[in-house]
């Protein structure tokens, strides 16, 4: 199977936040996924621009982490970097429909 950017956000619905228990593409959090080809061998760098519900998040560094462990597990992939951007700032309008419905709003 060929690795898509559709495929990393797959894998990162994987990743859910332990405060909202939503997973992070439904939340509105991946603003980008790049797949960079290396120029030593056939794998590929993932390159993630994510976000968080406020600058001071506690779960930050367990997103970031989980976020990485997930993608890096796909075929194909040599490195995953996650830069954490707060421009522009999350709004719960980036969530999906599942999302909003999962945490009662409507």
């Amino acid at each position: 199977m060929a690795l898509t950017e559709d495929a990393v956000f797959e894998e990162l619905k994987k990743v859910i936040d332990p405060e909202l228990f939503v997973n992070i593409v439904d939340l509105g959090l991946i603003y980008n996924v790049s797949i960079v080809d290396r120029e030593a061998d056939d794998q590929k760098d993932i390159k993630i621009d994510m976000t968080m519900t406020s600058p001071a998040c506690p779960a930050g560094p367990q997103l970031i982490g989980n976020s990485k462990q997930v993608v890096g597990q796909l075929e194909e992939v040599a490195e995953v970097e996650v830069k954490i951007v707060l421009d522009p700032p999350w709004t719960p309008d980036r969530m999906t429909d599942d999302a909003r419905d999962q945490l009662g709003i409507f």
